[in-house]
């Protein structure tokens, strides 16, 4: 048993390098309570290598990791679940056995592996193809195998690198509930990712990464609030001078009076706010529409590229 009060997982000024090229730089952060913490950066931003030192794989270069109170090593492969970027299947097994198999080198026996995956497989849609070979299985149906693979154990620490990728719009959805299904029962759940859509339907807490260094760690709330928000209006009347507005921009007119606005608002100022204050001073408006900062645009404002721009 593992002390419940210590972090389930945690990293204290990890780096990581190869040779001159520095893949994670001075990392610190900790998961506890049950979260499902969004691991999110560009490809080649150091999540893989992260997940990789967390998994006894690779070793930092310095800093340190604990899982479960103490350092990574085999002896915690019972308590984890991983999905690596890169599948790994035999090709030549069948379905059930791959799973059975993943859960005999979680430490479980071949009775308890098999009344695990059974009802796991079932739930994936997979219970017609138990027999048929890996290798005879689509892209998304062998990614559902591995993903069974993966929660085959009931995980107290659930790792997920790009765990959506080549999967179509139904399987996402999929693997969205089994995610939070894992969250529900108690795993803590940290999943790489560079598809930002992705972390703002499921995530409670969100980490950053940007060149290998840490740009950010918070809820989703606290991320847009990094940015000043947004709203659209259309008014007869220039919306420059109104407390609260940064810049207005103007769009093209629709031809009857009345003009489009971009409006960007002051750091601190609400878009309700804005909106009242234009009710009290008579300010005519025909539309007023608030737009949140996306967590796309704030990764944009953090890391200074676009997510999916570095190569892995």
């Amino acid at each position: 048993m593992y002390n419940e009060v210590v972090d389930v997982l945690s990293l204290d000024d990890v780096t990581k390098r190869f040779g001159d090229f520095v893949a994670v730089d001075h990392l610190s952060f900790s998961i506890g309570d049950g979260q499902v913490v969004g691991f999110l950066g560009a490809n080649g931003a150091g999540k893989t290598t992260t997940l990789r030192m967390i998994l006894d794989i690779l070793r930092p270069t310095s800093g340190a990791i604990e899982v479960f109170g103490g350092p990574p090593g085999r002896d915690k492969a019972s308590d984890i679940g991983f999905l690596p970027e890169e599948r790994g299947l035999y090709r030549g097994m069948t379905v059930l056995e791959t799973v059975i198999y993943f859960g005999r080198l979680k430490g479980q026996s071949r009775a308890q592996a098999r009344n695990a995956a059974l009802p796991l497989l079932d739930r994936f849609g997979l219970a017609p193809f138990l027999s048929r070979a890996v290798e005879r299985l689509s892209k998304g149906m062998a990614q559902k195998v591995q993903l069974a693979a993966a929660l085959v154990n009931s995980p107290k620490l659930l790792l997920l690198d790009e765990p959506f990728s080549g999967l179509d719009p139904v399987n996402q959805s999929v693997l969205e509930q089994e995610i939070l299904s894992a969250a529900h029962r108690g795993a803590n759940v940290l999943f790489s990712t560079h598809v930002m859509e992705h972390a703002e339907r499921l995530c409670t807490r969100l980490v950053m990464l940007a060149r290998g260094r840490k740009v950010f760690d918070g809820d989703q709330e606290q991320a847009q609030a990094m940015l000043p928000g947004r709203v659209r209006l259309r008014a007869k009347t220039d919306p420059s001078g109104l407390p609260g507005v940064t810049r207005a921009e103007r769009l093209p007119s629709t031809g009857d009076g009345w003009t489009d606005w971009e409006i960007l608002l002051s750091p601190g100022a609400e878009a309700g706010d804005l909106l009242q204050i234009c009710t009290e001073k008579g300010f005519a408006l025909r539309d007023f529409e608030a737009h949140s900062a996306t967590l796309h645009d704030v990764f944009l404002h953090l890391a200074g590229e676009q997510p999916e721009t570095r190569r892995p």
